[in-house]
């Protein structure tokens, strides 16, 4: 498969593509390998929600991804980030007991149908999430941006209520480092 055919792959120039675009640049995007992910830390920032819809819930946020070797597999979660903007620090909101606050647990595996893309599923179902969490129901197709590399992804989120439900949602993900705290699962 081919590169994207979009060659200004910036977070300011996907910022101002429309869900449209981000859906064309992510089905031509690159694979990506579990192993490229594992125990990984990402700075998100969310594409194609309208701004007003950002104000009331977010712009960025972190990715983390961790080798479960209870389990044998890669998992994750997200983090709340303090909304500094896109060139301010990444500022973990934190519980009382200093932990980050994190939600939205997941399991990374292969896509279920081609139109997932190339690279990896992230599978909230998976996450062991509390029953009522409706993050159950999304699902993250993500793939690599940049030939060989694992620096920037892409994603959207859709629902999965048997029937694929597609959101607005977008998502560029960049590495920040290694992971520097290991969440449980909520269950």
């Amino acid at each position: 498969m081919n590169g994207p055919l979009i060659t200004d792959t910036s977070t300011k120039a996907l910022r101002s593509m429309r869900p449209r675009q981000l859906a064309k640049l992510l089905h031509s995007g690159l694979p990506i390998s579990a192993t490229d992910l594992r125990d990984s830390m990402y700075r998100g920032v969310s594409l194609g929600i309208p701004r007003w819809v950002e104000s009331l819930v977010w712009t960025t946020f972190t990715k983390t991804f961790h080798f479960d070797t209870d389990r044998g597999s890669l998992r994750g979660w997200n983090v709340r980030l303090a909304q500094t903007g896109l060139d301010g620090p990444v500022e973990k909101l934190t519980r009382p007991d200093g932990a980050p606050k994190t939600f939205g647990h997941f399991e990374v595996v292969a896509p279920r149908v081609p139109r997932d893309g190339p690279g990896l599923l992230i599978d909230y179902s998976l996450g062991r999430n509390t029953r009522l969490d409706p993050a159950g129901l999304l699902r993250d197709p993500i793939v690599a941006l940049d030939e060989g590399s694992a620096m920037r992804l892409l994603g959207c989120s859709y629902l999965d209520l048997g029937l694929r439900i597609p959101t607005p949602s977008y998502f560029l993900l960049e590495r920040l480092g290694p992971l520097d705290h290991i969440a449980a699962p909520p269950r």
